[in-house]
C-alpha cells in the first residue's frame, strides 16, 4: 500500500499545520531525556536522507532542525516540542563512514538504549533516500526495530529527483519489502521537501497516532 503524493483527493488540514514548534534539547545520554511527559515520534535515516530539511518542512520552520552539507552532523537525540502536543525527535544519521568508530558506536548505543527503553516513543519515520532505495544499513535499522518491537514507517524521501515511472517502481519494490516486516506499519509515505510533496499525508498520519480514533 503507497500513501503517495499523486493520491487524487487532498486529506483534510491538519490542526498541527501552521502550529508552534520549537527545539527542547539535545541528548547525548539516556540521563538527559526529557520526561516522558508527551507522545513521541522519531525520525531515522542514513546520513543526508534529509531528514533535518523534512523536519523543517513538516513544521514550516526553516533552520529549526539543523541542515548540513556534511553528513553525520547530528550527534545527538534532538527534542523539539510541536504545539505542545508531541516531540519530534531527529535521530543520529547512521550510514556515515568517515565518523570516528569511537563515536558511532556511542551513537549505535544511545539510539539502540532510546528505541529499546522509551515507552513514550509511539512510532519511528525511517526515511530512506528513493534514489536509492533499501540498503544495508536501512535493513540492519530495520531489524533492529523489529527485534525491539518498535513500531516504524518507511518515508521515502527527495521523490522529484525521480520521473514517474522511477517513482512507481521504488514505491512497489519498497512497500514488498515492509510487507514481510513484522513491526513496520504497511504504508508507504512518499516526499519531497523541496516540492512539499506528501506533508499534508504525514501530519494526518501524526495525527492519527496521537488520535486513534481519527484512524480511517
Amino acid at each position: 500500500m503507497v500513501d503517495s503524493f499523486e493520491h487524487p483527493e487532498t486529506p483534510a488540514p491538519s490542526s498541527l499545520k501552521g502550529q508552534p514548534c520549537d527545539f527542547v534539547t539535545s541528548v547525548v545520554s539516556l540521563k538527559t531525556l526529557p520526561p516522558m511527559s508527551l507522545p513521541e515520534i522519531a525520525f531515522a535515516g542514513r546520513s543526508n536522507v534529509g531528514k533535518s530539511s523534512l523536519i523543517n518542512a513538516l513544521v514550516g520552520r526553516s533552520g529549526l532542525a539543523r541542515t548540513s552539507n556534511t553528513p553525520g552532523r547530528t550527534q545527538q537525540l534532538n527534542f523539539f516540542n510541536w504545539a505542545g502536543l508531541l516531540y519530534l525527535v531527529d535521530m543520529p544519521g547512521y550510514g556515515y563512514a568517515k565518523a570516528p568508530k569511537e563515536m558511532v558506536a556511542a551513537w549505535t548505543r544511545l539510539v539502540k538504549d532510546y528505541l529499546r527503553g522509551r515507552v513514550s516513543l509511539k512510532r519511528v519515520f525511517l526515511l530512506i533516500d528513493a534514489r536509492h532505495g533499501l540498503m544495508k544499513n536501512d535493513l540492519e535499522v530495520m531489524n533492529l526495530l523489529d527485534e525491539s518491537a518498535v513500531s516504524y514507517q518507511v518515508i521515502l524521501t527527495k521523490m522529484d529527483k525521480l520521473s514517474k515511472t522511477q517513482q512507481e517502481q521504488i514505491s512497489l519494490k519498497v512497500s514488498e519489502a515492509i510487507s514481510k516486516r513484522p513491526a513496520a506499519y504497511p504504508s508507504l509515505i512518499t516526499t519531497s521537501s523541496q516540492k512539499d510533496w506528501g506533508l499534508d499525508e504525514l501530519r494526518v498520519h501524526l495525527e492519527t497516532i496521537l488520535r486513534p480514533e481519527l484512524t480511517p
